[in-house]
């Protein structure tokens, strides 16, 4: 969507770094995928394998999944794999289902005419695996576990958790039982403290989920791992392939540069866009926050057609009752207003922020510079 600003206001845009990288052609893509880091070549790899399995992550991400899968699937038939061979799971974690619908705009038309496209169910058809050093009981899909091919598709954005989202991310929560899921969540004892369940966003190191994340995947026997760096429009920019490990280190390493965004201060006014993840839109809360001064309002722009991922872990499912680990958001003291822009409409989705009256839900963009222009006059400094 365009916005227009009054002339007035003095505007800075805290682009992310990479937010207008060119997109990549098919010919690059290939290439990524045919030249894996941290192993031989998939269609060698492949060889000899008997059941395969393609995870792929759900709706709350941008991955343009469809873009990637012929690259692999040319790889797989040079190995002789046949397409009886080969299926593929929405690595969902405990968000909600996806849908036919849904299916296509991730896959394309061809996979789901081809292959048997399915559903993680996490409350049930879980096999035990193994545990993690920190003792977190790791249960997985079934059908995945039975595979001796593993290859997992996504892509790398910021995460309040997990530091960066992608890498072994598509296996722990991906394809892991309910219990599982909640184990890794959980708040941590550290010393006698319980740490926050939020780490905050590009906490690699010293993060204790990461590291039992991509413990998880070893023990699980994911074999390759695909991760995308997406534009402020979801195209992919960069790809990486290869061994979970070494593809992922690689990846990280651009996404840190890729994603970094000038922090605003001060500001009496900011705009958030929450488009990497517009269906969990929270997250664009914590870029937004701490930018505005005391007494500033704060827009969250959460355009969201399909509404707010249903999260039977964090979300709200009744106006009293919630998934065990309810996610609120706390509005900071600094914010007089939370603003929270939606063209799709859906008052629930307002229970991902702890209640106040502070908030304001609209469908009415008019409606958002009518509030923001009604007290603010020449010099109103505004981040976007």
């Amino acid at each position: 969507m365009d916005i227009t600003l009054p002339d007035s206001w003095q505007v800075q845009v805290c682009n992310m770094a990479g937010h207008d990288n060119p997109r990549l052609n098919p010919a690059t893509v290939k290439k990524a995928v045919a030249s894996p880091l941290g192993m031989p070549p998939l269609r060698e790899y492949a060889k000899g394998k008997k059941e395969v399995v393609i995870l792929f992550d759900d709706m709350a991400r941008v991955t343009r999944t469809a873009e990637i899968i012929p690259s692999i699937l040319e790889e797989l038939a040079a190995a002789g794999i046949t397409d009886g061979q080969i299926r593929f799971i929405c690595a969902s974690g405990c968000h909600g289902a996806l849908t036919r619908a849904d299916f296509i705009k991730k896959l394309g038309w061809d996979v789901l005419k081809r292959f048997p496209v399915y559903n993680h169910h996490p409350f049930e058809n879980c096999t035990y695996a193994g545990t993690t050093a920190s003792g977190i009981r790791l249960s997985f899909n079934t059908e995945v576990m039975k595979c001796d091919l593993k290859i997992g598709i996504g892509s790398i954005v910021p995460h309040i958790m997990a530091g960066f989202g992608g890498g072994s991310k598509v296996v722990l929560p991906g394809i892991a039982s309910y219990e599982t899921v909640l184990a890794l969540h959980s708040p941590r004892k550290d010393s006698g403290d319980f740490s926050n369940t939020v780490t905050g966003m590009g906490v690699i190191e010293g993060n204790p989920r990461r590291k039992e994340i991509d413990e998880a995947a070893t023990i699980a026997g994911l074999d390759m791992k695909i991760d995308a760096l997406v534009n402020a429009w979801g195209d992919t920019v960069e790809l990486y392939a290869g061994a979970p490990g070494v593809e992922y280190a690689a990846a990280l390493g651009a996404a840190r540069m890729h994603y970094l965004t000038p922090q605003a201060h001060n500001m009496d006014i900011v705009l958030a866009n929450s488009f990497a993840k517009a269906s969990e839109a929270v997250s664009g809360f914590m870029m937004g926050f701490p930018s505005v001064k005391p007494g500033g309002d704060m827009v969250l722009i959460a355009n969201a057609p399909d509404g707010q991922t249903t999260h039977y872990l964090m979300g709200p499912f009744g106006n009293d009752i919630a998934g065990r680990l309810q996610l609120q958001m706390k509005i900071p003291e600094n914010v007089h207003r939370l603003i929270i822009y939606n063209e799709y409409p859906e008052l629930a989705s307002a229970r991902f922020v702890e209640k106040s009256p502070k908030i304001i839900m609209t469908d009415d963009w008019d409606e958002v510079m009518g509030l923001l222009t009604g007290g603010e006059g020449r010099g109103t400094k505004a981040a976007n």
